[in-house]
């Protein structure tokens, strides 16, 4: 799967979710709800390292992961960004004289 593919399947997953549940998606909501999940990837992260209450779960880590880059792709269709140009353009420029 690629990049593309991955964020149309987040964006008709999303779809689905606000419908099923009422969810009103405001201008700024998809940047708040990176917020968010960011905060619950800290968490668990925190869990994780003995640092905060809860049993530590390597599968909760990962799922709390995939609920950031999944806001983050929501967040970036919403925005207008080209998030594959955007990381070219940042980061992937770097590899161009070291191949």
């Amino acid at each position: 799967m690629n990049l593309s593919d991955l964020t149309a399947s987040v964006l008709r997953i999303s779809d689905i979710y606000a419908a099923e549940h009422g969810i009103e998606r405001s201008g700024d909501w998809a940047l708040l709800k990176v917020q968010e999940e960011l905060g619950e990837l800290t968490a668990e992260h925190l869990r994780m390292s003995g640092r905060a209450r809860g049993v530590a779960d390597a599968g909760r880590l990962g799922d709390e992961a995939a609920d950031v880059l999944g806001m983050l792709l929501i967040y970036c269709d919403r925005a207008g960004i080209d998030i594959e140009q955007a990381m070219q353009r940042k980061w992937l420029h770097w590899l161009e004289d070291k191949a």
